[in-house]
């Protein structure tokens, strides 16, 4: 099961590889929102997916997204750049909190993206900070 890393008991090793708040950039360098939150594998201790918040005034009706982090192509300064359109990423599965703990829609939206889940046979995790 996977836990938000802000309600987690976990921390992140080095608080220069915390990248929530950084802004998500499409391949095509425009910005798709920053990375509100990172749904870990507490057993695993691996980052799973970013969650990704777009829109809204001051925090109120912000829309959120899951994207794996094998989208990630590169991480500098206060930029999280993916392999995805925007468009791509605009049409993928609804953010459902109720759905938050369900392995179905987790592959569901790894599939979307075109990886194979995590507790697929033969998944590798991506080599960071040596992203594509």
């Amino acid at each position: 099961m996977l836990v938000k890393l802000s309600e987690a008991a976990e921390t992140v090793a080095s608080t220069d590889e915390d990248i929530r708040g950084y802004h998500v950039k499409d391949r095509n360098g425009e910005d798709l929102g920053t990375v509100d939150d990172l749904l870990i594998d507490p057993d695993a201790r691996k980052v799973r997916f970013l969650v990704i918040a777009s829109g809204g005034f001051l925090g109120i009706g912000k829309d959120k997204s899951f994207l794996p982090v094998d989208a990630i192509t590169g991480i500098d300064d206060d930029e999280v750049r993916i392999d995805q359109t925007r468009e791509h990423v605009a049409g993928a599965p609804a953010y459902d909190p109720d759905l938050v703990y369900d392995n179905t829609y987790y592959g569901d939206v790894y599939g979307y993206y075109g990886f194979g889940p995590f507790w697929g046979y033969g998944y590798s995790y991506p080599p960071y900070p040596y992203y594509r």
